[in-house]
């Protein structure tokens, strides 16, 4: 089952950053994560204007949410294009990922997007993630690159 992300969902954008941030191996604690800016303003202050997301449940028990937040140019976040396209995160825990949970997540951000007339959507995906695979899937375009990363945008108007 798939909800909106609400403000009561902050906890678990912050696991879900800290798990991205980590998807290759433990380089970065919990409280690395809160401590650093660039990082905690993907989950600190989400929902601002603009923000939305959805979370993805089995049995009550979140089990992967996406979400997009809308960043300034002055406080852009690692996947950042334009201002006016909303960077995208998308985590599936562990144990529920293979199993279309980032698909169904994915498809609920671009349709709300859709519906919003946004431009489109931005991300960062480092070299060895696999989910660069669900993001070409879903018509993600790189257009940039930072040390080991790419920016992949999904244009929408």
């Amino acid at each position: 089952m798939l909800r909106p992300a609400t403000a009561a969902d902050r906890t678990l954008l912050r696991e879900a950053t800290w798990v991205n941030v980590n998807h290759v191996a433990d380089r970065l604690s919990h409280e690395d994560v809160d401590r650093n800016p660039q990082f905690a303003h993907y989950f600190d202050t989400f929902p601002a204007d603009g923000d939305f997301g959805y979370v993805a449940e089995d049995g009550g028990r979140p089990v992967g949410v996406a979400w997009a937040r809308c960043f300034a140019v002055a406080d852009p976040g690692y996947g950042f294009w334009r201002a006016d396209v909303p960077e995208l995160s998308i985590c599936v825990f562990g144990d529920r990922r293979g199993a279309g949970i980032g698909s169904a997540l994915m498809g609920a951000v671009v349709a709300h997007a859709r519906r919003e007339g946004l431009p489109g959507l931005s991300l960062s995906v480092e070299d060895g993630n696999r989910a660069r695979n669900l993001y070409l899937r879903h018509g993600f375009v790189p257009v940039g690159r930072d040390g080991n990363a790419d920016t992949m945008v999904l244009t929408l108007g």
